[in-house]
């Protein structure tokens, strides 16, 4: 299962942390945070100037505190169960990697290059993105899933936009690439009912219909 398995990676990428940099990180002692940048934070002026491409990566495994880890892995474990049941492990994997690095790349080109960011926000709200996609895609059932969603989405843009010390860089450009990239991969199964006898005419016909599958 993709999804325990990130979780098991951000959890385990935690404790390193804590390990290296020491119980200082949470508090933000500069020894500390020092040490997380030189175990992969994000920092643009990093990759644009040193080719450090391999942040955009890393930063996204790397947490500031428990409560970051702990909202981030609720988020990926709630979001991440139902895209992978939907669209399956392989396009969920897809979604993720490719969320990730669009959101890291997002925070390389649009935030200030001295601003170092950790977390996996940016390629958890790629998943928000995915499911938007799959509500689209799924017809009048997926509205449904839509409308139930909307205001979640709604709130979680206004605390990036308003919140210090978060993102908006990376959860805009996850959620975007989220969107696009399941669009593009995400296909219900499409099955042909049996024929159909009109009552008016009395003549046969097939008709298609559409309906998720979980995998």
């Amino acid at each position: 299962m993709i999804t325990r398995a990130l979780i098991i990676l951000n959890v385990v990428a935690f404790v390193w942390e804590l390990i290296v940099a020491g119980p200082g990180m949470l508090s933000g002692n500069s020894s500390g945070v020092e040490r997380v940048l030189q175990m992969g934070a994000l920092v643009p002026a990093y990759v644009i100037q040193d080719h450090e491409y391999w942040r955009i990566v890393t930063g996204a495994f790397l947490h500031g505190s428990l409560l970051h880890i702990g909202v981030n892995m609720i988020s990926l474990w709630s979001l991440g169960r139902f895209i992978e049941s939907i669209a399956g492990s392989v396009r969920m994997a897809v979604i993720y990697a490719l969320s990730l690095v669009a959101s890291g790349l997002a925070v390389v080109y649009f935030s200030a290059p001295d601003v170092a960011t950790v977390g996996a926000s940016g390629a958890i709200f790629g998943l928000f993105g995915a499911l938007f996609a799959i509500g689209f895609k799924l017809g009048k059932p997926g509205m449904e899933l839509v409308q139930a969603n909307i205001g979640i989405l709604v709130l979680n843009l206004i605390i990036t936009f308003t919140v210090p010390a978060i993102s908006w860089q990376a959860h805009v450009g996850g959620l975007l690439t989220g969107f696009i990239v399941t669009y593009a991969i995400f296909f219900p199964p499409r099955r042909v009912q049996p024929a159909v006898v009109d009552a008016a005419t009395g003549e046969g016909y097939e008709t298609e219909y559409q309906e998720p599958q979980a995998r």
